[in-house]
């Protein structure tokens, strides 16, 4: 497999994409186990076969630095210093087909509503970056990151040339970022279109995803993650469950679907939380499971030990869950921990602190392929 902006020099993201791709996922499986390979009790943990990604088209989320002029705008990655030149990435294998269709229509739209990019050198222009999320049936989301509301009159007034340049376009918003940082977005994000959240089916749930809600960059190898966890919860035979850093509900709207009768989730985004509250509705589930917003470990800490339920889903950022929330889970009274990583080194950490707790299942789930990039999920139990 070939991408010209590899080749050419100008993009880095997929590094190993001359690999084949059996060799590569075959080279993330045995790095994981290898990370994972000190855990406690960890002879006893089976591997299931990973979930491999398509090796191209795989990305429903998209994040353009805009460069160039107005004119003649850059939608790809911002430059090597000195200069910060945009560099453009019209032919990039990763993105859907639906999300790279949308690059000429979106550079149309800046120089039809003469936005002037962001310089970073000159510290100039309004447009920083184009943010793109395609949700179900090439539904798109897309999020213009200007500098200040100076250009926001006129986006507003242009919203129906974009929807027409568009025709899939559901969700348009303008998030602000004053400041001059190597940051993607600012805190404070305006709905300019009517509708103000993006379905997208994920494993056996349609998601409503607001313009901030986290989602994954691979919505097919997210759909088999979801799956198995429904899969691990189901089988355990628990009738209660916590969905820990649930973000928009994935995990606990499929635990929930699947007939477990007290869901609990907990994300610390409200804007997250509302989308998952709105999904259980659709689903007919709001009976079996409540959303809150709230810090989970807090959340968790506060319920107590003797509130556990049988099984905990736990899904945290990069960094982990923690020593103190590793350690008060490993007092617990759950039945089974089901851990879902972004990074194995600190799962591994994790499980380190975990001793009460036998891994039985895990699996490599590659959400990016060509790259070093690995996440797992890993089935515990707790031990007599």
């Amino acid at each position: 497999m070939e991408c010209v902006h590899l080749t050419s020099g100008q993009c880095h993201s997929c590094p190993l994409m001359p690999t084949p791709y059996d060799l590569q996922l075959a080279q993330r499986q045995s790095a994981v186990e290898k990370i994972l390979a000190d855990i406690p009790h960890a002879s006893a943990m089976q591997w299931l076969l990973p979930a491999a990604s398509s090796p191209s088209h795989y990305r429903t989320k998209a994040k353009f630095a805009i460069g160039g002029t107005t004119e003649h705008p850059t939608l790809g990655i911002t430059g090597p210093a000195p200069t910060y030149e945009g560099v453009d990435l019209p032919h990039c294998i990763a993105h859907t087909d639906t999300i790279a269709r949308s690059i000429e229509p979106l550079k149309e739209f800046i120089r039809s509503t003469g936005i002037e990019p962001y310089d970073i050198t000159k510290r100039t222009g309004e447009l920083k970056q184009i943010l793109v999320t395609q949700g179900s049936d090439e539904a798109l989301m897309i999020r213009f990151v200007l500098r200040s509301k100076r250009e926001l009159a006129r986006l507003r007034s242009r919203l129906p040339l974009l929807h027409s340049l568009i025709p899939t376009l559901q969700v348009v918003t303008v998030n602000i970022l004053p400041i001059h940082a190597a940051l993607v977005e600012g805190d404070e994000e305006i709905v300019i279109s009517e509708q103000t959240t993006l379905p997208m089916f994920v494993g056996d749930v349609e998601l409503h995803l607001g313009p901030r809600s986290f989602s994954q960059t691979n919505t097919g190898v997210a759909s088999e993650l979801y799956r198995q966890v429904a899969q691990w919860a189901r089988s355990s035979g628990a009738t209660s469950l916590w969905d820990l850093y649930c973000g928009v509900g994935g995990f606990a709207l499929h635990a929930a679907l699947g007939g477990i009768e007290r869901v609990s989730g907990v994300e610390i985004s409200p804007e997250a939380i509302a989308s998952a509250q709105r999904t259980a509705a659709d689903a007919g589930v709001s009976d079996r499971v409540t959303f809150m917003a709230a810090d989970a470990a807090q959340w968790a800490f506060d319920q107590g030990i003797d509130a556990t339920p049988e099984a905990i889903v736990v899904n945290p950022p990069r960094r982990g869950i923690g020593e103190a929330f590793a350690e008060w889970i490993n007092d617990s009274h759950a039945r089974y921990v089901i851990y879902s990583s972004c990074n194995p080194k600190s799962l591994a950490r994790d499980l380190k602190r975990m001793p009460n707790y036998a891994p039985l299942q895990a699996r490599l789930f590659d959400m990016f392929p060509h790259t070093e990039h690995m996440e797992c999920a890993v089935l515990l139990e707790k031990l007599p």
